[in-house]
């Protein structure tokens, strides 16, 4: 049975999560009235954070700090390994991840406490790894755009992944601090068939336009990285090399791949969209993924999760290193600046005497 269709929204289940004790369903009450059902808005709560930064140690990334000021995503990706998280918010990783957002509005006034503390070492800070930062709802909230103008008095080094355009509008922050080698950004390209995009990706921007974000940026002076993920086998594989000569074409000077991760409820969520929008392809699909991943839907094992293992995922590693060769893409890059971190002046500091 395949999920009914809800328009704008990636995924049309809202399964609990998976600490509650109940699930939420939707069940006849008897009435058999045949009406519509409401469109499905947005809600946009408030979280005062304690703390900001995230740290972790997994030798699967390139960093290890990170910072969200939003919880959930309206981008509605049905693919999302993040959907997961918002069972700890006692919220469904489904229609509620996209739906039910958390914003961090004091985020910007925790980061500066943050990084002004005694103790911090300074190293590159990664923002947009779990939500986007520039989804719909920063247009009205800035809180990203806050917590840069925050990293850009401190002189501290960052590197943002998205798909959003809002990015555009920061860039009076981002082309200064590329300058300093302070920045760098990663735009998200996972296909360049515009109707593919929309269902998979129904809030975020379409592939072209995305694009023409990384011809913005590079334009200004900020290096761009494609980031050519999720690679889904069976559906968007064949276009690996045209994604990177596309965002080579743009401007970009680097690239990166990752494969399809079904992390938890992200499996069940991408198989019921496969079910309605591919149900063609479902099973080979599924197939591939299952024989990257052990037989598994997932492994969630370090070196493995990012690109899964064997003679299917041999042969994307080996098509994307000939083709960042041919279209001249790095890989590895220099490292961001982290000398001139520097805490600004607050009120109440000794003055040196002159």
């Amino acid at each position: 049975m395949t999920a009914p269709h809800i328009r704008g929204r990636g995924t049309a289940t809202n399964h609990s999560g998976r600490f509650e004790k109940f699930d939420t369903v939707r069940c006849d009450d008897g009435w058999d009235i045949d009406e519509d059902i409401p469109p499905l808005r947005t809600d946009v709560r408030d979280e005062f954070a304690r703390s900001l930064i995230t740290y972790n140690r997994s030798p699967d990334l390139p960093f290890d700090r990170s910072i969200n000021p939003y919880r959930g995503c309206e981008h509605g990706c049905v693919y999302c390994f993040a959907r997961p998280t918002h069972a700890y918010l006692g919220l469904s990783p489904g229609l509620d991840f996209e739906t039910r957002l958390i914003a961090r509005p004091n985020a910007a006034e925790v980061l500066r406490s943050e990084l002004s503390a005694k103790g911090y070492k300074v190293a590159p800070i990664a923002l947009g790894t779990n939500t986007d930062p520039y989804q719909p709802v920063e247009k009205t909230r800035l809180i990203t755009r806050d917590c840069l103008s925050v990293l850009q008095e401190f002189n501290h080094p960052i590197g943002i992944v998205t798909k959003g355009t809002l990015i555009e509008r920061d860039l009076d922050i981002l082309a200064p601090m590329a300058h300093q080698g302070l920045v760098r950004v990663g735009i998200s390209l996972t296909t360049l068939d515009a109707g593919l995009s929309r269902r998979m990706e129904p809030r975020a921007p379409s592939p072209q336009r995305r694009l023409a974000v990384i011809r913005r940026l590079t334009g200004a002076g900020v290096p761009v990285r494609v980031m050519t993920s999720p690679i889904i086998p069976g559906l968007t594989d064949h276009e690996l090399e045209h994604l990177l000569e596309a965002g080579r074409d743009a401007g970009a000077d680097a690239a990166s791949w990752i494969m399809l991760r079904l992390p938890r409820e992200v499996s069940t969520l991408w198989q019921e969209w496969l079910e309605t929008n591919e149900p063609a392809r479902a099973e080979k699909i599924m197939s591939k993924l299952r024989e990257m991943h052990g037989g598994r839907d997932y492994d969630p094992r370090w070196g493995h999760r990012m690109r899964g293992q064997g003679e299917y995922a041999e042969l994307i590693a080996k098509r994307f290193k000939l083709a960042v060769k041919r279209f001249g893409l790095a890989v590895k890059l220099p490292p961001l600046r982290c000398d001139l971190f520097a805490r600004p002046a607050q009120i109440g500091d000794q003055l040196s005497l002159l």
